[in-house]
């Protein structure tokens, strides 16, 4: 049997669910093929759960240091199995919230396998979708106008360190604990092995992190980096950059792992090894190979400007096409193939105008090019800085830690990027982000009256310091 859409969706991720629903607000009929939940990764898998025990996490810290507050607390404990439903409800909650969405937008949902077809019978053009539902019932064919490829990406495997799930691990794993380890280490000081590496050793879990590059987080300010390695310390994690794992010899109650650093070793015992080194495109068994669609050497889909692939029908978006892998990343690209293919001219994305954030204990934040990228670009800078430690409000927080750093072209006092790192930087992230898409100066923003107290008054002090006005620190 086979069904007629304007639309089909391989993969309801964050991508896969918002492209559908801004076709469906266009009118169109749309159909989402995903053989998991709705939500994708980003909802089960990766940001939501992450986030939910990061702030659990942030919390038990918190109550631990109350009595700097004035607020004494005995006997502080950590129920981790609570930590683990509270994250459990959260994920549920708004996986309901995707799947009302879904029926409110008439948006015919198939649960299981779908794989492009070539030319056939269907349809004298590739892309109509063979679908296998998830129960095992009947083949459909669903023929459509277009197509959108949003399957996503799985986490990065070694294969001379074979994932077992109990010993050495992916962040899929780390999320289904039912205990805390005593000891973890963290190949690779990423985004996802930073946040890890906060949590965990916010919990009271001793973390090491091995980085083959010479900081954390290779693509960030230079000078971020030493702050959020320094706070890292801080936490008691043990941080060996430019190093690689050499070898790992399992034990009965965990693992014996030989980092090599320059021509050094050294052997670190612990109790599991958990994989944080990137992502890999989910292109395996979707049909790639009955169209003209290629892949880059790494196997992510090749795309134009407008994120069609080499059949103009067929698009494809998020973390299967590479690039930055941000969940409003792949929604932005989401609606931006929507509007394309129905020829709304819409607004091209900058990356420079896509914001990051880090979701550790301290937060990071930026948008636009560090300042090592400005001096390789040749422009010639100016930088203003502002330190929380002179703000007000993050001294009423108690997180005074960390500072704002806003780097502009000294010819005409364009923000090139803005980076940050403190208390709720990932927040103040969005002042920046409107600041770069509206080509504001630095002038402009620190002119602009920010609430007292606020963090967001370190942005326009730090924006003012560009040119020697800052009034605090």
């Amino acid at each position: 049997m086979a069904k007629n859409y304007d639309l089909v969706i391989l993969g309801g991720g964050t991508g896969g669910y918002v492209a559908a629903i801004r076709a469906a607000q266009l009118g169109k009929s749309v159909a989402i093929v995903e053989k998991e939940k709705l939500g994708g990764v980003c909802l089960h898998k990766g940001c939501i759960p992450t986030k939910a025990l990061l702030r659990s996490a942030e919390v038990y810290q918190q109550t631990k240091d109350s009595e700097f507050f004035g607020v004494k607390v005995e006997n502080v404990e950590l129920n981790f199995s609570k930590v683990q439903k509270r994250k459990e409800q959260v994920v549920e909650e708004l996986y309901q919230g995707v799947l009302h969405l879904i029926k409110k937008n008439k948006i015919d949902f198939y649960h299981g396998h779908g794989r492009m077809l070539g030319p056939s019978i269907f349809s004298p053009s590739s892309g109509t979708i063979s679908f296998q539902p998830a129960d095992g019932s009947e083949n459909e064919m669903l023929v459509a106008k277009n197509v959108i490829i949003a399957t996503g990406s799985t986490a990065k495997t070694l294969a001379e360190f074979p994932v077992d799930g109990e010993k050495i691990i992916t962040s899929d794993d780390a999320l289904l604990f039912e205990k805390l380890p005593n000891s973890l280490l963290i190949v690779g000081g990423g985004v996802i092995g930073v946040e890890w590496a906060s949590m965990l050793a916010d919990f009271g879990v001793k973390i090491t992190i091995v980085e083959a590059a010479k900081q954390l987080i290779p693509t960030i300010d230079r000078d971020i980096a030493k702050e959020l390695h320094r706070n890292l310390k801080k936490k008691g994690i043990k941080i060996y950059t430019n190093a690689k794992i050499s070898k790992s010899i399992d034990q009965e109650k965990g693992l014996s792992l030989q980092i090599e650093r320059e021509d050094n070793w050294e052997t670190v015992e612990v109790e599991k090894m958990l994989l944080a080194i990137g992502r890999t495109a989910n292109t395996t068994d979707i049909g790639i190979q009955n169209t003209d669609i290629e892949l880059d050497q790494s196997g992510f889909i090749k795309v134009n400007q407008d994120r069609q692939t080499k059949e103009s029908h067929i698009y494809a978006i998020g973390d299967v096409i590479g690039g930055k892998q941000l969940a409003h990343v792949a929604s932005y690209e989401g609606k931006y193939a929507v509007e394309h293919m129905e020829g709304q001219n819409p607004l091209k994305m900058n990356e420079t105008e896509i914001p990051s954030c880090i979701y550790s204990n301290p937060e990071v934040a930026t948008i636009g090019i560090s300042e090592q990228e400005a001096h390789e670009s040749g422009y010639q800078i100016k930088i203003g800085i502002m330190h929380f430690k002179a703000n007000g409000k993050a001294k009423v927080l108690g997180e005074s830690d960390g500072f704002i750093k806003i780097i502009t072209n000294e010819k005409n006092n364009d923000i090139l990027g803005v980076h940050m790192i403190g208390p709720k930087v990932t927040e103040l992230i969005a002042e920046a982000t409107t600041a770069k898409v509206l080509d504001a100066t630095s002038w402009e923003i620190g002119s602009t009256i920010h609430p007292h107290p606020s963090l967001a008054e370190a942005m326009a002090e730090a924006a003012l310091d560009i040119d020697n006005m800052k009034i605090h620190g």
